[in-house]
């Protein structure tokens, strides 16, 4: 077992007596989308999903990125990747955008007066067109044959990603654009040699965000969170289904003891 995870945390629940406001984050919103009971027993109870593997060289990809866009930010020039794909925007030069940019630390936040919750979201980027209105942009790392796109049913994440983003900063009084982008660095596998150099194609893909549904989740999560009674499962859990494949064998009698 990783000496990080703890099966059993007593820090960082949800207490439905506290006044105090509880922190949740962007990616805590997804767990409850896509399971509701695991969201539960994390949040409320201190038992969460065993963490994955980190993905280290897409955090490579992330932070070269940023330092692409920067670079050009500082400059109030638009990246060569936004001309290519005819994006009329500039990267926002904003005082508040490393800590809007800081997922651990930091994030756009948003206290919502409804439910006592601390919503934040780290975001990859922020753009600004000429009408004034933020763009939320995201960066993905991948490697895959073709191109890239965001058709696969699993993607559901990313798009919801970029709407609670887009629903944070309209919080907080910003105007923001509906259209969204992915910024999608695509791994190439097709070359001759390595020759000690990964070579990545990247495309600029556009999204159409509707964060409609956010206000709704967010009251529908707190109250689960407020009830004394375990959620129904997701439907496509693996880790639910996991537990009660391997509860039923445990519980069987066919154990086998090697």
């Amino acid at each position: 077992m990783s000496q990080y995870y703890n099966p059993h945390r007593t820090r960082n629940l949800f207490d439905p007596k506290s006044k105090t406001p509880f922190k949740l984050s962007r990616s805590k919103i997804d767990l409850f989308l896509n399971c509701p009971r695991c969201f539960y027993l994390d949040r409320r109870l201190g038992v969460a999903q065993p963490p994955g593997y980190p993905f280290a060289l897409n955090s490579a990809v992330d932070k070269l990125l940023k330092k692409e866009f920067d670079a050009h930010r500082v400059q109030g020039l638009a990246h060569p990747l936004m001309k290519s794909y005819g994006v009329d925007a500039l990267p926002l030069d904003h005082p508040k955008i490393d800590e809007w940019r800081d997922a651990l630390y930091g994030g756009i936040q948003f206290l919502h007066p409804e439910t006592n919750l601390l919503l934040t979201g780290g975001v990859d980027d922020v753009w600004v067109n000429p009408k004034g209105e933020f763009i939320i942009v995201d960066y993905k790392a991948t490697a895959k044959d073709g191109q890239v796109n965001l058709d696969a049913d699993w993607q559901i994440g990313y798009k919801r990603q970029v709407e609670i983003y887009q629903w944070l900063f309209r919080q907080n009084g910003y105007k923001v654009s509906d259209k969204a982008y992915f910024v999608y660095a695509n791994g190439l596998a097709d070359k001759e040699a390595f020759d000690a150099k990964l070579e990545f194609d990247i495309a600029v893909i556009p999204y159409v965000g509707d964060d409609s549904w956010v206000g709704k989740t967010i009251i529908d999560l707190n109250n689960c969170l407020r009830s004394e009674q375990l959620p129904p499962c997701g439907n496509d859990c693996d880790f639910c289904a996991y537990h009660y494949s391997r509860n039923d064998s445990e519980n069987s009698g066919n154990q086998f003891i090697g």
